[in-house]
């Protein structure tokens, strides 16, 4: 007889056997090759660089096994507390707000069979990805030591108890937080704990201070610097138990190593224990609980009788209503408000790293590296943009939902529809690119041609990334996904971000010559000939005919799609 919990998985089994099943139809075949295309070469550049890296640590003298070890122990903290958030903001989806709880709930199940079942599929979703680009990783680690075929299944091992351990201290944590909590906030509170781990991340990788790897001279001493590389070590973490049985592994002392990862399994079961015993009390309460009405945390804001609706009065009424409609949805949407925190703290620290490049002690001009930095900051800009906007911009058409019906009823063409949501994105992250430029191109000291060619570039790269966000959301729209932001890891949304990095590799790779030759010339005092006048303006002028391009066409193919609709 088959046991409870694998005939409730069983359905999402079949269902994912049958999406790996190539099929011309829906285009299974071409969205396999795309996507395995993309895993490999991630696997082969993560191995390539981590290789690399390894040998050089290794030709370092003296220091050369404390650095990679640390890097180690830098990259299993960095992937817990990945974990950690990932896990919470799944638990809480499966195990409270996805639509067929309601299902299972009045089904002849057990609590505990229900909790267990939802467990395990959380426990997938949030570490599926970290368990399969860790490996090239540990694989770079064990051919640089030539640690032995033992040492690969202990690294599984060792990331697997990483992933358990992470997914049953959140589920726990949720667990507790769900009874407790007042009814109706708790999805947004449990997404705000989830930004401040992700915060929290942010706070670790500055107080592992990575660059300090590169840089021991920087200490006063050499004990110094070997406490240093300490940090965050305690014993008595889980982490650090996962870091010793890898780091033992690959000196082949494999009984310590087994030891330490003995450790951490048991640590898990423990964890589990008391997650399947608070399960069995709190989580169908906890579920209960989920299901009344959500509550505003926070009250709108008034000045003098006006509200901010009124800074929309120049739009028509119909496009207004349409805009004040995307706001407050996307206000009210807990998943994706409170994490503009955490773009601005990753702002904070990309700054930051900005503030504190040791320019001065390159043997390069330090006028020439300033502008230098200034050039690729735009790309590395455009890059995080990219980002953002597979995030939040992307899924924008996908937000509507089965209600998109409403949108066809109404009286608003559907390019007006798709151009309201291009506006309303871009201007606040057209703002947002510009602050992040100027304010790093005024830390690192550029001269005024480079702050003014990083202004303009990103002033036409911005829309750019917008109307191919806007464009191709509604081209591969899913309007029954439960959470549409995962459409962001959809076809639709690994292509956006092949094209967007593709649009913007050729932007720079456009200006890269003749920003160069203008670069020299002014330094040298030297003017330009016809050709290389001629040639800047073509350059200059088919980055800018991409850019208008890519915000025109996509959002001519999404409008298509949505008419045949």
């Amino acid at each position: 007889m088959q046991s409870t919990v694998w005939i409730l998985l069983k359905p999402r089994l079949l269902s994912a056997r049958n999406g790996l099943k190539p099929n011309e139809q829906n285009g299974n075949r071409s969205r396999l090759v795309l996507f395995s295309l993309i895993g490999v070469t991630f696997w082969a550049g993560a191995f390539a660089i981590f290789y690399r890296v390894l040998r050089y640590f290794q030709n370092v003298q003296d220091f050369g096994d404390i650095l990679a070890m640390k890097l180690l122990s830098m990259m299993i903290i960095t992937f817990f507390t990945l974990l950690l958030f990932s896990s919470i903001i799944n638990s809480l989806s499966h195990m409270y707000l996805s639509r067929d709880l309601s299902l299972l709930h009045s089904m002849p199940v057990g609590v505990g069979d229900t909790f267990l079942s939802r467990w395990l599929g959380s426990t997938f979703d949030s570490s599926w990805m970290v368990v399969t680009f860790s490996l090239p990783i540990f694989l770079s680690y064990g051919l640089t030591y030539q640690a032995g075929l033992a040492f690969y299944p202990i690294a599984l091992c060792a990331v697997v108890c990483l992933c358990l351990l992470a997914s049953a201290a959140s589920s726990l944590l949720v667990l507790l937080g769900a009874a407790v909590l007042p009814a109706g906030k708790i999805r947004t509170l449990f997404v705000i704990l989830g930004v401040g781990l992700a915060l929290l991340l942010v706070l670790v990788l500055r107080l592992i201070r990575p660059e300090q790897l590169v840089n021991p001279d920087s200490f006063a001493s050499v004990v110094l610097y070997l406490n240093s590389m300490q940090a965050l070590d305690w014993p008595w973490l889980p982490t650090t138990w996962i870091t010793d049985a890898v780091r033992l592994a690959l000196k082949r002392e494999w009984g310590p190593s087994l030891f330490n990862l003995a450790l951490a399994a048991s640590c898990f079961f423990s964890l589990m224990f008391f997650t399947q015993t608070a399960a069995g009390v709190l989580y169908f309460r906890g579920f209960s609980r989920a299901q009344t009405t959500s509550k505003r945390l926070f009250t709108p804001v008034k000045f003098h009788g006006y509200s901010w609706e009124t800074l929309l009065n120049f739009l028509s009424r119909p496009a207004k209503a349409f805009a004040v409609k995307e706001i407050r949805s996307f206000f009210r949407d807990s998943t994706q408000w409170p994490q503009l925190f955490l773009i601005c703290a990753l702002i904070v620290v990309y700054l930051y790293n900005f503030s504190v490049l040791p320019l001065d002690k390159s043997p390069m001009k330090t006028i020439y590296l300033q502008n230098v930095f200034s050039f690729l900051n735009v790309g590395l800009a455009a890059f995080v943009l990219s980002a953002i906007a597979a995030r939040f911009v992307f899924p924008a058409v996908s937000m509507e939902g089965e209600a998109f019906w409403i949108i066809q009823s109404a009286p608003v063409s559907m390019k007006t529809f798709l151009w309201i949501k291009f506006f309303l994105y871009c201007i606040p992250l057209l703002i947002l690119s510009e602050v992040l430029i100027i304010a790093s191109n005024l830390l690192l000291g550029v001269t005024p041609f480079m702050m003014f060619l990083s202004i303009v570039t990103v002033f036409f790269l911005v829309p750019a990334i917008v109307g191919l966000s806007v464009g191709l959301g509604a081209r591969y729209p899913n309007f029954k996904s439960e959470n549409p932001a995962l459409t962001a890891t959809s076809f639709g949304g690994v292509l956006f971000m092949l094209l967007s990095f593709g649009l913007i590799a050729l932007v720079i790779m456009l200006e890269a010559g003749p920003v160069y030759r203008i670069f020299m010339s002014r330094m040298h005092g030297h003017g330009f000939s016809l050709p290389q006048i001629i040639w800047f303006a073509l350059s200059f002028g088919l980055a800018l005919f991409l850019c208008v391009f890519a915000v025109f066409y996509p959002m001519m193919l999404g409008e298509k799609n949505l008419l045949k609709r």
